[in-house]
């Protein structure tokens, strides 16, 4: 049961420290290192599983299910050696002659590891059990073994001298590697010598470990890094999209909203009045006096000048509201809040300015006020015809005192 245990606990251990890999959607996507990594915990997953079970059924001497169990054992050991080369191809991140001899080397192993097993039903290739019920392994699984080493050696030798000539960071990957790889190497000559102890299960908990603590901290840190990309790509877009969105919604001369601007509030109302949410709104309209004899006696450069004037004079005035140029010389201001508790002192103020203007030859805007009246007005449209019809009274009213 010793042998059980041990692969037990190699399981147990290796859930707990790995479960973020295991679960995390992260490993499971882009990039390649975290899905290879990945692969070789959940094959190592799988061998411990196996191994296990070896103990168990050895020990009982069923001979069926233990040499079943014996065949997904080695097909869980090859997965391990598979993804280990992945994992260090996609880790390192270089293309040379070693990652690529590496590359084929899993692939090469897998076949290996195939075609022995296939044969082991007809000749003892990688393992049998006597009459006895006593396990012995095979040539093949020498030559499966003596592959391992000298893979892992390979792995061993070319990470920590390459490492060395690199940075601290990329150096700290490949002794990461390094290390796992001997510590892998040493188990698997452990298990040739005593091939009845879980020494390659021990070899799988001990070199995850080293991985998952210098290499999971990397994939973390590259996680976040992707993360801030991502937010910052996000950022430029939100910009971008509201860059247009202002160009879009923007009157070009006097850089108050437009029509378009106007036409979606319109919208925006007439939903919050059906659904009974609004409470209190002001509309007030307003038009440009004399922009008609401005144009045609100074030029559209001074009637241009004098829309942009009287737009001042409004967002001087109601400067809590949204102003919209709807035409070429009319307006409109969206009173709620402050300007709306105030929209009697602010209009008489913004009134007097339009008579002293008027007297002194500046800039005249014609005003006219609604509200909004619950129960009666079942539209925005409603309240704007009366605030409408207020500034063309408005309108006659200083055409009447004054020059037109």
């Amino acid at each position: 049961m010793t042998y059980t245990g041990t692969a037990l606990l190699a399981m147990v251990v290796e859930l707990i420290v790995n479960y973020n890999v295991i679960r995390n959607a992260y490993y499971q996507r882009d990039p390649r290192a975290a899905k290879s990594y990945r692969g070789l915990i959940l094959s190592m997953m799988a061998f411990f599983i196996f191994d296990a079970f070896w103990g168990v059924l050895y020990e009982k001497q069923l001979l069926t299910l233990v040499f079943t169990d014996t065949v997904m054992y080695f097909i869980a050991m090859a997965a391990t050696v598979f993804f280990t080369t992945q994992y260090v191809i996609c880790y390192l991140g270089v293309q040379n002659a070693f990652t690529k001899v590496l590359k084929y080397t899993g692939w090469v192993f897998i076949g290996f590891m195939t075609v022995s097993l296939v044969l082991n039903f007809f000749i003892q290739a990688m393992f049998w059990f006597d009459a006895a019920g006593n396990y012995h392994a095979g040539q093949f699984r020498y030559v499966a073994l003596a592959l391992q080493v000298l893979l892992f050696l390979s792995i061993a030798v070319a990470v920590l001298t390459t490492g060395a000539r690199k940075g601290r960071s990329s150096r700290r990957r490949h002794l990461a590697i390094g290390i796992y790889a001997i510590t892998m190497m040493v188990m698997v000559i452990l298990q040739v010598i005593y091939p009845l102890m879980p020494m390659y299960s021990i070899g799988c908990l001990l070199g995850s470990c080293i991985l998952h603590t210098f290499v999971v901290e990397d994939l973390k840190e590259d996680r976040r890094m992707e993360l801030e990309k991502l937010l910052q790509r996000e950022r430029e877009r939100d910009r971008e999209l509201g860059s247009a969105r202002h160009l879009a919604y923007t009157d070009q001369l006097t850089g108050v909203k437009n029509t378009h601007a106007y036409v979606e509030a319109e919208a925006q109302l007439n939903r919050r009045i059906a659904d009974e949410e609004l409470q209190e709104l002001g509309v007030i309209v307003f038009d440009v006096n004399n922009l008609k004899k401005t144009n045609d006696s100074k030029g559209h450069e001074a009637g241009d000048q004098l829309i942009v004037t009287a737009c001042r004079m409004i967002c001087r005035r109601f400067k809590h509201s949204p102003v919209f140029r709807i035409g070429g010389d009319e307006f409109v201001a969206l009173l709620e809040g402050e300007d709306y508790q105030n929209r009697e002192e602010l209009l008489s103020e913004f009134d007097r300015i339009a008579e002293v203007n008027q007297e002194n030859g500046k800039a005249v805007v014609a005003s006219g006020l609604a509200t909004f009246r619950p129960g009666e007005d079942h539209t925005y449209r409603k309240i704007f015809e009366r605030a409408d019809r207020r500034m063309y009274e408005r309108k006659v009213l200083l055409k009447a005192s004054g020059p037109v």
